[in-house]
Order: structure tokens, then C-alpha cells, then sequence
């Protein structure tokens, strides 16, 4: 019997459809990073109000993304996302009809916060689809969806400085997802090997876990990285080196590019070389180019460091996910919804460093080698779960998929 590829093992439509929930959701869940600079000139800000506001989105979807990964086991991920895009509707009727000062602003970023939550509906949608020796890349493919972040810093100043109003850019948002929403509801459907839903006490249960917490720290780290420089780079070059708004957001989207498409790229290597090497390589690769960026180097330097650190970043997400089905197969909807908030943490959390100390130091040295410590820290971290994990799951796990795909090649 002849191995099955990849694109025979699972649901085209279904991967396709979570890729571009996950993809539009992600634009909109973006958009106030680059629009910051914009609103402050309606809305004048501190360096940490200005941090604030690109931080509450990832806050808000730190915390829905637990609610939206218990409703994807519950009821299924595919109505989680319809249930999902229809709530996203909300904060972008209110930022386009509604705001009136800064206060209600921040409101309408927390409530952002559903959009970045499709993390935890389009992964399982997708992930269940798919065997275990081929997850690294079905998760990578359907969390490239964070290439939207390229959509919102391309497109969002450009059109705020089109119309005259970044208003007018909430109403704009509301056509392609109302789009995605009809193509998803026709074309995505859920697994028939969906596992059965969780109680909500088992949530406490896989917290007791100690690996729930290492794959929490790692996704902290990779994606808290990745979302937490989308949103506050173009605030970073709009500061530091006087770039227009709409050039310090080009120059972001450049940047972002890198850690939205090689997230697939690093699921895929993780599984022909393992998650926990590629994850070694990786955070060593954001720790150099971090520490490169606190030196403040010229413009086009910093750029290509940046967009190597955010590469490592990227695909650093796709090699956790690479791992977490090994670990936890049969928990993969509660998993993705704890470890995605885990990563909305850390997202949250950059912005609010890099602010809190550019405005106590009036430099973005202290932030940026602060961060590059801890790529460092996680790098250590992976060493040590590594030889942990050999002797249990992940010697298993390899043994298992390398049987299998042995006796299909048979």
C-alpha cells in the first residue's frame, strides 16, 4: 500500500477554510498596530498609552481564546469561527461608528481581542483532519493565517490616510469578513474523528500537567514575540528612526512577512528533524538578531535583523505545534485554547516592556535585550525538556509515526 502524501490525508476545503478564517481574523485582531500613529494624532499618547492600546487586542484574545477552544470541543470548531467572525462584527461597527475619545477606543481593542481568538477554532478544524506525521505541517499551514497582520500593516494607514480617517477603516474590515464568512461556512467542515468533548474541569486537569506548562512557556515566547512586534513595530520605527506613518508600517509589514510564512516552513522541518531541535535553532536565531536590535544599528540593519528574528519566531510557532499533538492527541482543542492564550500573554506583555522602558529610559535598548535574555532562557529550557521527553513521549511518538509510515510505504 502506497504512503499516502499530505495532501491526501486530510480535508483541502477545511484547511483552506481555517488558513482564511484564521488569515482575515488575524488582519482585523492587527489592525491598531499600525493605526496607533494614526489615531495619535486625534488622540495624542504617551509611549505606554500608545503601548496600552496595540497590547489590549492580544490581552483580549490571551483571555477568548480559552472560551473559544472549550467551544470548539463542545460544539465543534467550525461553528466556533461562524460564532466567532459574527461577534468580530461588533468592535468594528463601534470603531467606525461609535468612538469618541481614547477611552472608548481602548474598549474597542479589548473587544478586537475575539478576532485574535480564531486561534483556538481554526487549528483543531484543521489539526483533526490530519495524522499525527503530518500535524507539524496542517497546523503550520492553517497558523499562516497570521500572515493577515501583513494585510492590516500594508493596507490600514494607506487607506486611514486615503479616506482622511482611520475610522473608516472598521467599516472597511466588516466587507472581507462578512466574504470569509460565506466561503467558510460552505467549504469547511468538522472532522469525523473529532474527539469527544472535554468537561470544563479538565482544563485544571492538564494544568496540573508540568508539559502544559513548558509548551505554555515555549508558544509565550514565539508567538507572544511575533504578535507583540506586529503590533508595536511600526510605533518602534515611527519613533525611533522618524518614519512616516505609512512607511513604518510598509517597513513592519517586511518584517512580518518572514514570521507569517515560515511558520509552515518551521511545522514541516520539525518533522522531518524533531520540534524540540528546530526550537533550539530557533530561539538561539531570535537571541542573536534581538540582541543585534539593541544596539539601535542604521535603518536597513535593523530591518534585516528584525526580519530574521521574526523569521525564527514564526516558524518557532509552527515547531511548537509540532509537538503539542504528540503530547496531548486527544486534548489538541483544550491545548490549542491554553496554549494560544499563553501566547496572547506574551504578546500582550512586549509591548507594555518595550513601552514601560523607552519611556523611563528614552532608549529601545533596555527592551530589546531584555527580550533577547529570554529567547536565551528558552533555549535552555528546550535543552532540559528534551532529555526529559526522549525517555517518555517523544521517543514513543517518533517510534510510532516511523512504524507507520513504514508499513503504508509497505
Amino acid at each position: 500500500m502506497e504512503s499516502k502524501s499530505f495532501w491526501k490525508s486530510g480535508h483541502k476545503p477545511s484547511l483552506f477554510g481555517a488558513f482564511l478564517y484564521f488569515d482575515i481574523s488575524f488582519m482585523i485582531w492587527g489592525m491598531l498596530g499600525p493605526l496607533a500613529v494614526v489615531i495619535a494624532m486625534d488622540y495624542p499618547m504617551t509611549p505606554l498609552e500608545k503601548a496600552n492600546l496595540v497590547a489590549l487586542p492580544i490581552l483580549g484574545g490571551s483571555i477568548l481564546r480559552l472560551v473559544l477552544g472549550f467551544m470548539s470541543d463542545y460544539i465543534g470548531p467550525k461553528l466556533t469561527a461562524q460564532i466567532g467572525m459574527s461577534i468580530t462584527l461588533i468592535p468594528l461597527l463601534l470603531g467606525w461608528l461609535w468612538v469618541d475619545s481614547l477611552s472608548q477606543l481602548y474598549v474597542v481593542a479589548l473587544l478586537l481581542g475575539v478576532a485574535g481568538a480564531s486561534f483556538a477554532a481554526a487549528l483543531p478544524l484543521a489539526g483533526q483532519w490530519y495524522p499525527k506525521e503530518h500535524q507539524g505541517l496542517a497546523m503550520g499551514i492553517a497558523g499562516a493565517g497570521n500572515s493577515g497582520t501583513v494585510l492590516a500593516t500594508l493596507f490600514a494607514n494607506r487607506l486611514a490616510t486615503h479616506f482622511g480617517s482611520w475610522e473608516v477603516v472598521f467599516g472597511l474590515a466588516i466587507i472581507p469578513i462578512v466574504v470569509v464568512f460565506i466561503l467558510f461556512s460552505i467549504f469547511a467542515r468538522n472532522s469525523p474523528n473529532r474527539p469527544a468533548p472535554k468537561k470544563l474541569s479538565e482544563y485544571g486537569t492538564l494544568l496540573k500537567q508540568r508539559d502544559a506548562w513548558v509548551f505554555c512557556a515555549f508558544y509565550c515566547v514565539t508567538f507572544g514575540g511575533f504578535v507583540g512586534l506586529c503590533n508595536y513595530l511600526t510605533i518602534f520605527f515611527n519613533t525611533q528612526y522618524s518614519l512616516s506613518p505609512v512607511r513604518a508600517a510598509d517597513i513592519t509589514t517586511f518584517c512580518v512577512i518572514a514570521g507569517s510564512f515560515f511558520r509552515p516552513v518551521g511545522g514541516y522541518l520539525a518533522d522531518k528533524i524533531g520540534g524540540t531541535r528546530m526550537l533550539t535553532f530557533l530561539y538561539t536565531g531570535a537571541c542573536v538578531m534581538l540582541v543585534g536590535v539593541s544596539f539601535l544599528p542604521p535603518l536597513p540593519v535593523v530591518v534585516v535583523m528584525l526580519f530574521l528574528g521574526m523569521m525564527c519566531l514564526g516558524a518557532g510557532n509552527g515547531s511548537v505545534f509540532q509537538l503539542v499533538p504528540q503530547r496531548f492527541g486527544n486534548e489538541i482543542g483544550l491545548m490549542t485554547g491554553i496554549v494560544g492564550a499563553a501566547g496572547g500573554l506574551g504578546g500582550y506583555a512586549l509591548p507594555l516592556i518595550l513601552g514601560q522602558l523607552y519611556s523611563s529610559y528614552q532608549s529601545y535598548t533596555p527592551g530589546f535585550v531584555i527580550l533577547s535574555l529570554i529567547a536565551a532562557a528558552s533555549m535552555l529550557l528546550v535543552l532540559v525538556m528534551q532529555s526529559k521527553w526522549r525517555g517518555q513521549w517523544l521517543k514513543k511518538s517518533f517510534t510510532t509515526s516511523k512504524t507507520e509510515s513504514t508499513s503504508l510505504s509497505s
